[in-house]
C-alpha cells in the first residue's frame, strides 16, 4: 500500500527518466518529443519546456538523486526526517522539489512548503535555481522571502525565505497553518532564529501532527540532532570526491604572505579552475584585495586574466555563480581568485573552485553582558567548518585544499562543532519575540544549547529600561508595539518616541540607514583624499546620525532627478558611495513607514533643518540609546563609557574626527572591544537630556564614576519626565488585549 503512495509522490516525467528506468538504446526520439509535448507540469498546468528535461537529467546526477524514493517513503511515514549530506551533494535544492510534491500529491491540505535560509543571498539564488527546475515562474509556484522582500504570492507553493522571517511570522501565525512542510536549511551555521526555530516548532509538531518537518543537516551535526529529537529517520547522502589536503604547519605565522605566494604559485602552473581563500575577517579581506590586485595587474598577460572577488556574507551581494566566462575571446583562461571569511561557504554555488586555501582562524563577535559590548575574538575554526571548506572543492575533477595549519592544530585546537550563535550574541531580540509568543520565562522552548542565564538577565533586563516590559514582567502594550519593527529594540524604541517628538519622519531615515550595510565605499589606494573631501560635503555638525540624514536626502534628490539609473550610479560612485547600500536604505524605510501607518502611530511632516527639530531628533535617539553613552576624560578624545571603565575612540570617519571638534558627551550606535576600539556612529547629548530621559532606576544602576557624579549635579537642577508620559500617547492607540491576544499582530 505505501508503495503505491509513493508512486502517486513521483511526477511522470521523472519515472521515465529515473536512472534505472534508462534504455541503453537511443529509442525513438521522435515519439520521446511528441510525449514531452503531450506532458504537463502538475504545478501550473502548462507542458513542460525542453530545458526542464535537460535539467532534470543534471538533477539525476545530484548525489542526493538516488535517495529520492528513501526520503519520500520516510516522508509519507513520519513527522521528522533529517537528512544529512555535504555542501555539494543538492539538498538544499531537490528536498524543497520532493517535500512540494508531496503537497501536491494531498492537494495542499495543510499548506504549501517553506525552506529557511540563514543568508539571503542563498534564498534568493536557491528560490531562483528552483523555479528553473521546475519549470515554473518565479514569483508565482516558487518564491522568496527576505528582509524588507517579499517575492511570493498567495498561490506560491515553495517559498524559500531567511530564518528569521519565518520566525518573525510566528508572531501572527505561531502555528504556521499555511505550511504543510517546514525544511530547516543551513543548520551547521547556528543562527539564533534557527535555534529558536528547532525548540518553537517541537510543540508546534505535538499542536498539529499533519505537520512535516525536515532537517538538513552536515554529517557533524545530524548525531546531535537525531540525540535532539528521539528516534527520527536519518537519510545519509554519501559523496566524498577525491581532494588533496596540504598542511602548511608554519604558515600561520605570516598567513598573509603564504596566501600571496599560493594565489601566484596557482595562477603559475596553468592548472584550471578557480581559487577560494578564507581569511579571519572583513579588514584581512580588504587587504589581501588591494595587495592581489596591485600584484595581479603586473602578471604576465598570457597566463590569463586574474579576477579577484570579494564576498562578504553579511552583505547583499552576489553569490559566487559558476563562471561562464572561463575562456575569453583569445582563449586564455579567466580565473577567479575569491576572497571570503566564515559564513562564505553558504555563498558559493561555484562548481568550478578546484583549490581552496584555508587560514583556520576566525574573527568572530562576541557579546558580553556585563559590558553591553561585543569583544571581537580571534579562534580556531572548527572541524566541522573545516570540512564544509573542503567540500567546497569540484566533485567533478580532483581539487587541492591548502591548510595554512598542522594536522594536529585541526585535531587539538579546533572543536567539532561551530559554537551557537545563541551563546554568543546580545539576546534582547529574542527574548522580545519569545514574550511576543508568550512563552514566559522561556522555560517553554527546549534549546538545543542552553543560552547562558547572565545573558537572559541582561536582556529583560534592557526590555525592562526600554518599557516593554510590565510590572509581572510580560509584554507591556508598548513593548507590543515595538515588536512590530523589525528591528533591534533599541532603534524600535527610538523610532516610538520620535512619534511624541515630533521627528517621525527623520528616525526613520536614521533607523533605514543604520540598518542597511554600512553606505561608505572602500576607498581604493591613492583616493584617500578625494573620498574625504566628498564626503566632508554631508558633514553635519550635530552628529554623525544628521549626516547620514543629510546622504540619505542627497541620494533621494539625484534619484528624483536623474534621467536614469546610470547616473544615479556614477554620482553615488564619484561620492565614495555604495548605490546597493542606498537603495536597501530606500527599501527599508519604505517598510517602517508602512507598518507606521498600520498601526495608526502619529506622523509629522518633515522639519529637518530646524534646531528644534534638531533638538527633538536627540531626545528621540536618547530614548532608545541612554545605554550607549561615552564621556570625554580628558578632551583628547578618550571616550569612556557610561556603563562601564571601557575608553574608546571615535571611528576615523566619524564628522568629529574628519573635523577635529569632540563633543564632551556622545551617543553611540556601535561599539567593539578590539584592538583599537573605536564607537561608530556618534551624535553630541548632553548630561541634561540625559537626565530627563534616561529611566531614573537605569541612573541608578550605574557604577560610581566620575560621569556619574557630573549627571547627579544636573540632576539637582532639573525636573525628570515621569518614565510613564511617553509611553502613554502610543499605548491608547494599541487596542485592550487579553494575554491570549498579545501573541498576535496588531
Amino acid at each position: 500500500m505505501e508503495g503505491e503512495k509513493l508512486e502517486c509522490l513521483i511526477p511522470s516525467s521523472e519515472k521515465r527518466y529515473f536512472p534505472e528506468s534508462l534504455d541503453s538504446s537511443d529509442g525513438d526520439e521522435e515519439g520521446i518529443l511528441a510525449c514531452e509535448d503531450l506532458e504537463l507540469n502538475p504545478f501550473d498546468g502548462l507542458p513542460y519546456s525542453s530545458r526542464y528535461y535537460k535539467l532534470l537529467k543534471e538533477r539525476e546526477d545530484l548525489p542526493i538523486w538516488k535517495e529520492k524514493y528513501s526520503f519520500m517513503e520516510n516522508l509519507l511515514q513520519n513527522q521528522i526526517v533529517i537528512v544529512s549530506g555535504d555542501a555539494k551533494c543538492g539538498k538544499s535544492s531537490q528536498v524543497p522539489q520532493w517535500c512540494a510534491e508531496y503537497c501536491l500529491s494531498i492537494h495542499y491540505q495543510h499548506g504549501g512548503v517553506i525552506c529557511t535560509q540563514v543568508h539571503k543571498q542563498t534564498a534568493i539564488q536557491l528560490a531562483l535555481r528552483v523555479a528553473d527546475e521546475m519549470d515554473v515562474n518565479i514569483g508565482h509556484e516558487v518564491g522568496y522571502v527576505i528582509p524588507f522582500e517579499n517575492c511570493c504570492t498567495s498561490e506560491t507553493i515553495l517559498r524559500y525565505c531567511t530564518d528569521d522571517m519565518l520566525q518573525r511570522e510566528m508572531m501572527s501565525n505561531p502555528f504556521l497553518g499555511s505550511y504543510g512542510v517546514i525544511i530547516l536549511d543551513d543548520i551547521h551555521e547556528r543562527s539564533i532564529a534557527t535555534d529558536v526555530l528547532i525548540g518553537l516548532l517541537k510543540d508546534v509538531l505535538l499542536a498539529r501532527p499533519e505537520l512535516k518537518l525536515v532537517i538538513n543537516s552536515s554529517p557533524l551535526l545530524s548525531s546531535k540532532l537525531s540525540s535532539y529529537y528521539g528516534n527520527v529517520p536519518l537519510i545519509e547522502v554519501k559523496n566524498k570526491p577525491p581532494v588533496e589536503v596540504v598542511y602548511l604547519s608554519g604558515a600561520q605565522k605570516d598567513a598573509f604572505e603564504s596566501i600571496l605566494r599560493l594565489i601566484f604559485e596557482i595562477h603559475h602552473s596553468g592548472e584550471k579552475g578557480d581559487v577560494v581563500v578564507f581569511l579571519a575577517c572583513e579588514q584581512d579581506i580588504e587587504k589581501a584585495y588591494e595587495i592581489v590586485c596591485q600584484e595581479g595587474s603586473n602578471l604576465n598577460p598570457d597566463l590569463g586574466e586574474l579576477v579577484v572577488v570579494p564576498l562578504y556574507p553579511k552583505e547583499k551581494c552576489a553569490l559566487l555563480k559558476p563562471n561562464e566566462e572561463a575562456e575569453t575571446r583569445c582563449g586564455v583562461c579567466q580565473r577567479r581568485v575569491v576572497l571570503t571569511m566564515s559564513s562564505g561557504e553558504s555563498l558559493i554555488c561555484s562548481n568550478t573552485v578546484r583549490f581552496v586555501i584555508d587560514v583556520g582562524v576566525e574573527r568572530r563577535k562576541v557579546y558580553n553582558p556585563r559590558i553591553r559590548a561585543d569583544s571581537l575574538v580571534t579562534q580556531p575554526i572548527s572541524q566541522s567548518q573545516a570540512e564544509i571548506r573542503r567540500q567546497l572543492l569540484s566533485p567533478a575533477s580532483s581539487g587541492k585544499l591548502f591548510c595554512l595549519y598542522s594536522e594536529e592544530f585541526a585535531s587539538k585546537d579546533m572543536k567539532p562543532l561551530q559554537p551557537a550563535e545563541m551563546q554568543e550574541a546580545n539576546l534582547t531580540s529574542m527574548v522580545l519575540f519569545m514574550k511576543r509568543v508568550d512563552i514566559a520565562g522561556l522555560g517553554h522552548c527546549d534549546f538545543m544549547n542552553q543560552p547562558a542565564p547572565e545573558s537572559l538577565m541582561q536582556a529583560l533586563e534592557d526590555l525592562d529600561y526600554l518599557a516593554a516590559l510590565d510590572n509581572d514582567g510580560n509584554l507591556s502594550e508598548f513593548g507590543i508595539i515595538m515588536s512590530e519593527f523589525p528591528l533591534d529594540p533599541q532603534l524600535s524604541k527610538c523610532i516610538l518616541a520620535s512619534c511624541e517628538f515630533d521627528c517621525v519622519d527623520e528616525m526613520l531615515t536614521i533607523a533605514a540607514m543604520v540598518t542597511a550595510p554600512d553606505c561608505f565605499s572602500h576607498v581604493p589606494c591613492g583616493a584617500e583624499e578625494a573620498a574625504l573631501t566628498r564626503w566632508k560635503t554631508f558633514l553635519h555638525p550635530d552628529g554623525d546620525h544628521f549626516t547620514l540624514i543629510n546622504i540619505y536626502k542627497a541620494y533621494q534628490d539625484i534619484t528624483l532627478h536623474a534621467t536614469s539609473e546610470h547616473c544615479v550610479e556614477s554620482w553615488c560612485h564619484s561620492h565614495f558611495l555604495h548605490v546597493s547600500a542606498l537603495r536597501m536604505a530606500d527599501v527599508v524605510r519604505a517598510e517602517l513607514l508602512e507598518i507606521i501607518k498600520r498601526i495608526e502611530l502619529p506622523y509629522a511632516e518633515p522639519a529637518f533643518g530646524s534646531q528644534e527639530n534638531i533638538l527633538n531628533i536627540k531626545k528621540a535617539l536618547l530614548s532608545g540609546y541612554f545605554m550607549q553613552i561615552a564621556r570625554d576624560v580628558d578632551g583628547s578624545g578618550n571616550y569612556l563609557m557610561l556603563t562601564h571603565k571601557q575608553v574608546a575612540q571615535l571611528h576615523p570617519l566619524s564628522g568629529y574626527s574628519l573635523t577635529k571638534k569632540m563633543p564632551e558627551w556622545v551617543l553611540f550606535h556601535k561599539f567593539s572591544i578590539s584592538e583599537n576600539n573605536c564607537i561608530r556612529i556618534t551624535s553630541a547629548t548632553s548630561p541634561e537630556l540625559f537626565m530627563q530621559l534616561a529611566p531614573q532606576y537605569y541612573f541608578s544602576n550605574l557604577p560610581p564614576s566620575e560621569s556619574k557624579d557630573i549627571l547627579q549635579q544636573v540632576m539637582g537642577h532639573l525636573s525628570p519626565i515621569p518614565a510613564t508620559a511617553k509611553e502613554q500617547d502610543l499605548c491608547e492607540k494599541c487596542p485592550e488585549a487579553t494575554a491570549e491576544q498579545r501573541c498576535v499582530l496588531q
